[in-house]
């Protein structure tokens, strides 16, 4: 199942700067990850400093 972004996020970046497939991008006050284009690497979860990403 392909990761998502919880209400912890702080929209700094690091997950968008991360990911390998551009599967990330800024939305309404916090990162969204787009599911179809999620190939649930992890690289996103590994260097976010609050935890926001998780598999859903």
């Amino acid at each position: 199942m392909a990761y998502a972004i919880s209400d912890e996020c702080i929209s700094c970046g690091a997950c968008a700067a991360e990911c390998p497939v551009n599967a990330i991008s800024e939305g309404d006050g916090k990162y969204e990850i787009n599911a179809d284009l999620c190939t649930e690497c992890g690289s996103c979860a590994s260097v976010c400093p609050v935890g926001a990403p998780a598999q859903a």
